[in-house]
């Protein structure tokens, strides 16, 4: 197809050129470290390219996990707002949840975890290292009890600020 056959408006995608990365992420490695590697904090392995839960090799290179700085540097990446009446008169039950949850996920991806639950006015916030894990600690709660919940993405700083409500 030339260019005089293209539909008005439409601009073939260039591959040559240099895009401006639409977020930037200060805790993602610009290099991946050497493998095997083991986070001296928490025991998760670099291992064929991805972060991994096993067996500490006794040749593994010892590093920090982006999870484990981020808790370290208290530099969350995604917040989850819990409010309400409702969340108020359940709130043991709610962070039950929440913390089992988060528990499953940990499971298969080491790098998501939630870093704190704290009061916070009529509610509770609860902080992560990974923006997905509270969204889908928010979808969760929304499955669980109803309610309402907002999801806000910054793609600037790469962080989700999550709110759920139940009066």
């Amino acid at each position: 197809m030339n260019k005089r056959t293209l539909p008005p408006g439409f601009r073939p995608v260039r591959r040559d050129q240099l895009r401006e990365e639409r977020g930037h992420d200060s805790y993602r490695n610009l290099q991946k470290p050497p493998e095997p590697a083991a986070c001296d904090a928490c025991g998760a392995l670099f291992h064929g390219g991805r972060w991994q839960w096993g067996e500490r090799p006794a040749d593994a290179a010892g590093v920090a996990c982006p999870a484990c700085r981020r808790v370290r540097d208290r530099f969350p990446a995604g917040f989850l707002h819990v409010g309400g009446a409702f969340a108020a008169a359940r709130r043991d039950e709610i962070e039950t949840l929440l913390r089992q949850r988060a528990a499953r996920e940990k499971a298969t991806h080491p790098l998501a975890r939630i870093m704190a639950v704290e009061e916070n006015g009529d509610g509770l916030l609860v902080t992560t290292t990974d923006l997905h894990l509270a969204r889908d600690l928010g979808e969760a709660l929304q499955h669980a009890y109803q309610g309402a919940l907002e999801l806000h993405y910054s793609d600037a700083e790469m962080r989700l600020r999550a709110y759920w409500r139940r009066d």
